[in-house]
Order: C-alpha cells, then structure tokens, then sequence
C-alpha cells in the first residue's frame, strides 16, 4: 500500500488493474486500518477516475454474493449520497411506489454514512428484515414486488472498511460504488448522483452494459430529482435537461424535502407519505422519482410513468407493498 500511496500522492493515477487489486487485498486484511484511511482521504481530494472507477468496480462484483433474480425484470433505484442535502429518503419511498404500480424492485442500499440516515436505517427501524437467502428474496419480490438487496450481507469482504467509513463520516469512492454494484445486476436502473462529472463516468460504463438506465442529476445538487431546479437526466439514447414544469409537477423549496434529524424522524416522515399523508412538496419529489423508474422500466414516457405512481401511491398499493414485505420480515 505505501507504493500505491506514494503514487498517489505525487498525482497519478492507478489503472484498472492496479485499483482492482487494492481493493481485492484490502477485502483480504492487508491493510491496517491508517493505510486504508489514506487511501480513501486521497480519494476525497480528487474527481475518480474512468479505469479507477472500473477496477473497483469489478474486485466488488468479483467479491460480492451474487443472486440471481433474472426473471423478475426488477430495476433499482439509489443514489450515490454525499450531497449533503439532507432530504427525505426519496428513493426508498420511490421504491415501494414503484414496486405498487406493479414494477418490481431490487432495492441495494446500506446504512447512512454521509448523512443521518440511509435506507437500511429506516427500513431496519421499521421493522425489514435484511436477509441474503436467495429463497426469501425472491419470495419478497413475488409477494410485495420489492426486495431489499442490504449491501453489507452481500458484500463481506467489505467489513475492513465499514468502521473506517463510519468515523470519517464523509464521503468516499465507496459512496459512488454503491449503485454500480448491485448483487442481483438488475436489467433497469435509475441512479442518482451529486456531480456532472460522475453522470458522465456513470453514463460511459453503463452504454457498455445491457441496462435500461436513467442517471439523474438536479443543477442544483442534489443526487434525484428534487423538483427545486432543472435536472439533468441521461439515458442510453438521449441525455436531456427539465424543469419541474416539464413533468407538470411544481418547483419547489428545498427546505419542504428535508429529512428527519435522527432515524425516528426518518421513519415518521417516510410513513407518512407511504400512508398518503405527506405534504404536497413531498409527494410531488416521490412522483417525479417513482414515475422516472417506472417509465424506464415499462419504456413509457415519463408523465405516464408519474400518473402509475399517482395512483399507485393514492390508492394505498405502495403501502400494501411495504406491509406485504414486513409481514414476510415476521
């Protein structure tokens, strides 16, 4: 590791091979705990690079247990994080709409490490159960449209660094990692993230897959559509930007898509709007999100994608997908 920090250090790069390989021996306990921080910090300091972002990616993929869910058509939806927007979890919520209007759903997440509360946090604290057993899982989707893919069960090779990303509390690489390595390699995905530059590395590696995809980026910074300003959305046949007028939905104030300060706060909010109870500004953030997966995943135009998560949402389906889930998590 001190070669590759020194490397580093004095500005260079690493090549695919040279990343894959860090992360292959740091999952075999190489390195202590100071060495893997620097590594990471260097990363806090620089953009990623394209050949960086696929070694990596490939050592996770080659580490990972992997399930197989093939025949369902499921498509993912998470961000990146690191934002520092503290929203709601929008894309959780987005889930259980999309997974109502009959879309089903791989959902990779993890605990919060940048913000207060990731989705594993809420979904944890209301009472889901995380599970890597292949014949729950697709059980799950089958029953409620939506499993729940909890990153650390199928990515344990991991378990050096997760104490070390937790006392920095920042972001690092392994937040842009995240999306890009779900277990199950869904045919669909929307994936938000928090800069232009990381859409366009996204956006190159998945032209090389089979995807149908949709990576988003609000101009103001937030990793989804937040209806506070234009957004940028790339697809693998058109990258285009929209204003909150283009999905006939309103703009909105930023500080009407904040989240809770703790866990119960999180958990509060977030059932408010699956009981169709939450605020306007609220909905409108889950309809925008929901109706962009559900669109990619069924290849209808946004707008109709939105009126499936209208009615999914406003006709209790995503709660009863969220309560069919808790009641297998029993």
């Amino acid at each position: 590791m001190k070669d590759i920090i020194n490397k580093l250090s004095s500005h260079n790069t690493l090549s695919k091979n040279e990343a894959k390989k860090v992360l292959l021996n740091i999952s075999k306990g190489k390195y202590n705990n100071s060495q893997i921080s620097s590594f990471l910090t260097i990363f806090m300091m620089r953009n990623i690079t394209l050949e960086e972002l696929q070694g990596f990616k490939e050592a996770l993929l080659e580490l990972c247990v992997k399930i197989d869910l093939s025949d369902y058509n499921a498509i993912d939806l998470c961000g990146t994080g690191g934002d520092n927007k503290d929203t709601f979890n929008i894309s959780t919520l987005s889930a259980f709409v999309t997974a109502g209007a009959k879309v089903n759903v791989s959902k990779h997440g993890n605990y919060g490490v940048s913000s207060s509360c990731g989705s594993s946090n809420v979904l944890e604290f209301l009472g889901i159960k995380f599970s890597n057993n292949k014949d729950f899982l697709k059980k799950s989707i089958e029953k409620s449209g939506i499993c729940i893919l909890h990153a650390p069960l199928f990515h344990p090779a991991m378990k050096n660094v997760a104490p070390i990303r937790k006392e920095l509390g920042l972001k690092t690489f392994f937040n842009i990692l995240g999306p890009l390595v779900n277990p199950s390699f869904p045919e669909n995905q929307i994936v938000g993230v928090f800069n232009l530059e990381l859409a366009r590395l996204y956006s190159y590696l998945f032209q090389k897959t089979n995807k149908n995809y949709a990576i988003i980026h609000s101009l103001d910074g937030y990793d989804e559509i937040s209806l506070t300003g234009n957004v940028k959305i790339i697809t693998r046949n058109e990258e285009n930007i929209f204003s909150p007028q283009d999905f006939s939905l309103q703009k909105l104030n930023p500080k009407f898509i904040n989240g809770g300060k703790t866990i119960k706060e999180s958990a509060k909010i977030f059932m408010n709007i699956l009981q169709n109870k939450g605020s306007n500004s609220q909905n409108q953030v889950v309809f925008a999100n929901s109706g962009l997966a559900i669109s990619t995943a069924l290849n209808i135009s946004i707008k109709e994608g939105i009126e499936k998560a209208k009615e999914s949402l406003k006709t209790n389906k995503a709660f009863e997908a969220f309560n069919k889930l808790k009641n297998l998590s029993e």
